[in-house]
């Protein structure tokens, strides 16, 4: 009996809330960039700044996601193979 894992899958309010919390907090951010009161100088680099967090985030992500990923890729083929090993195995076979 083969045992098939139950894949998560976020649902779509779960989804929309994420990206619409993204976009809240990268917006939040820009206007208090904009409306610091600084030299356009430190305006920019805190602008360089976030935008380089954003992208190190997205990353960080991919990878985590794709490390999980390969993860269950090499499970898979191992609960096949032994599954392939069980059904072969004759345990009333005369040594």
């Amino acid at each position: 009996m083969t045992e098939t894992p139950v894949k998560q899958q976020s649902t779509v309010a779960f989804y929309g809330q994420a990206v619409a919390s993204f976009v809240l907090a990268l917006s939040a951010t820009c206007v208090g960039i904009v409306r610091m009161e600084a030299s356009a100088w430190v305006r920019g680099f805190f602008a360089v700044a976030v935008l380089y967090l954003v992208t190190s985030a997205f990353t960080l992500a991919k990878v985590i996601r794709d490390r999980q990923e390969a993860g269950a890729i090499v499970s898979r083929v191992d609960q096949a193979r032994l599954e392939k090993l069980l059904a072969e195995h004759d345990p009333f076979q005369k040594l």
